[in-house]
C-alpha cells in the first residue's frame, strides 16, 4: 500500500507542476475546465493526499481520477 499510495502521489504532484507550467492558452476551450479550476482540484488533490495517505480513501481516490483526467485530457489535448 506504500509503494501505491507514493505512486499515486508523484502522480498528483506531477499533474499539478504540468498544470502550474503550462499557459491558459493551452487549455482546451470547450468541454474542461479553465487552468484555474485544475489548479484548485489538484491543489486539493495533493492536500488531500498529504493527509489522508490511504491510496483507497474515497477523497484520494477522487483527486487520482481528477489528476488521470487532467493528464488525459489537457496534458494530452496540446
Amino acid at each position: 500500500m506504500l509503494a501505491i499510495s507514493a505512486i499515486l502521489f508523484v502522480v498528483k504532484g506531477f499533474a499539478l507542476v504540468d498544470c502550474v507550467g503550462r499557459p491558459e492558452s493551452r487549455f482546451p476551450v470547450t468541454g474542461s475546465l479553465s487552468k484555474s479550476g485544475w489548479l484548485l482540484l489538484l491543489v486539493l488533490a495533493v492536500l488531500v493526499h498529504a493527509l489522508f495517505r490511504s491510496p483507497l480513501d474515497l477523497f484520494n481516490l477522487i483527486g487520482t481520477v481528477a489528476a488521470l483526467v487532467y493528464l488525459a485530457q489537457v496534458r494530452s489535448g496540446s
